[in-house]
């Protein structure tokens, strides 16, 4: 994706062209531009001011299906991904979350159910996304894999303490995640190390399931859950799959992630 820098540039030419008297009897003579002092300040804030909205397009769902961020908003991503920024929108997720959890009249038959998306809702793979350019990769799932594999992924906190939230309220919490099922201990022991516990259900996809789209894979698991009697009154997530579909949540909510796009 490649912005239009060039329009920045107009303004300057005419500010150039603004010091110059026109005689048509002057010798001709070199053209010569007088550039503001600030110019790379003012390109910078411009490329800036252009990938803020391309982050806003994404997380409202805007774009069309992407496979990387743009190549001009790389440094950009890794600031937002470990800057202030990023942290407080997911604390603002969470704590919007939690007004709402704390409004929810629950039915006391243990049928009231909160969802929990895992990778970047609850497990945060910063790490891995910082040794493949915060997203500026294509996405290798056998690379991911290993990463998985070493269950070192830490806890968002804001999620953490949404977590503990939800079940001292008395929800079900179900974690529905696109990790495989022979991923299942290694997953079960990282959360349990990063603070997370007493969920009743870890859905993982079964090897039948690898091929399917996450939103059809998630609405599907979450058809079951209703059939079964629960419902679903919170929903946690990355990503748009994660919350989107049919038997949907009362109420969902969004975390932050500018780095990839599951469809």
């Amino acid at each position: 994706m490649t912005f239009p820098r060039i329009f920045l540039l107009f303004p300057l030419f005419f500010i150039a062209f603004c010091h110059e008297s026109i005689d048509s009897h002057s010798l001709p003579r070199p053209l010569i531009l007088e550039y503001p002092e600030n110019i790379e300040a003012l390109l910078a804030e411009e490329l800036r001011l252009e990938c803020t909205s391309w982050r806003l397009a994404a997380e409202t769902n805007n774009l069309s299906p992407w496979k990387t961020i743009p190549q001009e908003c790389a440094d950009y991503v890794k600031d937002y991904m470990n800057g202030r920024e990023y942290v407080m929108d997911l604390r603002r997720v969470s704590e919007e979350a939690k007004v709402y959890a704390n409004g929810v009249e629950l039915s006391g038959d243990g049928m009231d159910v909160w969802i929990f998306d895992i990778d970047e809702t609850l497990l945060s793979n910063l790490p891995y996304y910082a040794e493949h350019g915060y997203g500026l990769e294509i996405f290798d799932h056998v690379d991911f894999d290993k990463w998985v594999e070493k269950g070192m992924a830490p806890a968002i906190e804001p999620s953490l303490k949404l977590y503990e939230e939800v079940l001292g309220l008395g929800f079900k919490v179900f974690l529905l995640t696109g990790r495989s099922e022979r991923h299942r201990i290694t997953t079960v022991e990282n959360l349990i190390n990063a603070g997370f516990k007493d969920w009743h259900r870890l859905i993982l996809r079964t090897p039948d399931e690898n091929g399917k789209l996450a939103i059809l894979y998630k609405s599907e698991k979450r058809s079951e859950m209703e059939k079964e009697g629960y419902r679903i009154l919170g929903n946690s997530g990355d990503q748009w799959s994660d919350i989107l579909g049919t038997a949907m949540s009362s109420r969902s909510f969004k975390l932050a992630n500018p780095m990839y796009f599951i469809p």
